[in-house]
């Protein structure tokens, strides 16, 4: 699939809940959120039969997303369904890693090839008092879970939170230098919650390469990817920067998002949704549907203006 800028578009973000077992403050209000009904959500038929058809379409590259996807009772029978493609060529799944120590054997088997994992701070009160509740003990035995069945290479999505963690960076950086994980900084969005959020907590990423000036710029592997990749000397990972408010990437921008309703989201930073689901049962329509609202991409987002994108992250998918 191509869009009106001849980008082709080939990667899929798909939710499968808007359920959470974390309460991360910049990305749920603290009074809680009102859940989509069950029956709005999609089954995990529908679902794959979705993927099916952005496969079929041109996608080669799919993660599955949330709300946290391992809280959605039958994830591993979606995964399984879509790993089994052969024409998926990445298939990943972005998670907070509480349950990832329980599932890990079984998302490897059933056909995922690595995980991304939130993770904004590595001090045990700090994580409990940023998720409300969480366990970063959970979470690191996720990652050593995820490293032993091999759902690797890991990805470490780290929002950068002024006030929060800036002095943690070398911190995370120094995870790159012996293990091959990716450690990414993420600069807040103002999408949902995060609008809120006083603007003295936003820092740019730039803050990084300041904090860590050994690090120097690598290649880009993948011109369609929204981190900038730099790389401490001799080490095995690598550290990716992710600013999508100092720095935009739209003009490379492959991917789209559904969310776990079916909605069409063809930009993060945008409110337009277009719903699938009075198309599931024609397969045509369907891929008519697709194919047109693709070509309505637009050019570049406009976050960082005075405009901000009303739902939260949970609801349209990481």
């Amino acid at each position: 699939m191509k869009d009106q800028f001849g980008r082709q578009v080939k990667y899929l973000r798909l939710s499968v809940t808007d359920r959470c077992n974390l309460r991360c403050q910049y990305c749920m209000p603290a009074f809680g959120i009102e859940k989509l009904p069950h029956q709005a959500i999609l089954s995990m038929e529908a679902l794959g039969k979705l993927a099916d058809t952005f496969i079929d379409l041109g996608v080669e590259k799919i993660r599955l997303t949330g709300g946290e996807p391992l809280v959605r009772k039958g994830i591993l029978n979606l995964v399984e369904h879509i790993g089994a493609n052969p024409k998926v060529t990445d298939f990943a799944m972005t998670t907070n890693g509480i349950l990832l120590s329980k599932y890990a054997d079984d998302l490897k088997a059933a056909g995922l090839k690595r995980v991304n994992i939130s993770l904004d701070t590595l001090d045990s009160k700090k994580y409990a008092k940023i998720t409300r509740g969480g366990d970063l003990g959970l979470v690191l035995n996720g990652i050593d879970a995820a490293k032993r069945v091999g759902l690797t290479p890991i990805k470490l999505n780290v929002v950068l939170i002024g006030g929060f963690n800036e002095n943690e960076i070398e911190r995370f950086v120094m995870m790159t230098r012996d293990e091959a994980i990716d450690v990414r900084f993420i600069e807040l969005m103002p999408i949902g919650e995060v609008a809120n959020w006083s603007t003295a907590q936003f820092l740019p990423n730039d803050t990084v390469l300041k904090r860590v000036p050994a690090l120097a710029a690598v290649p880009a592997s993948d011109p369609a990817s929204p981190a900038k990749y730099y790389q401490l000397p001799n080490a095995k990972g690598r550290v990716g920067l992710i600013s999508p408010i100092s720095c935009k990437f739209c003009a490379d921008c492959n991917r789209v998002r559904l969310t776990a309703e079916g909605k069409l989201k063809y930009c993060l930073h945008a409110d337009e949704e277009v719903d699938l689901t009075p198309y599931l049962e024609d397969e045509a329509a369907l891929r008519d549907v697709i194919a047109h609202y693709i070509l309505e991409k637009p050019e570049a987002h406009q976050i960082g203006s005075s405009e901000s994108v009303k739902r939260n992250m949970f609801q349209v998918g990481g």
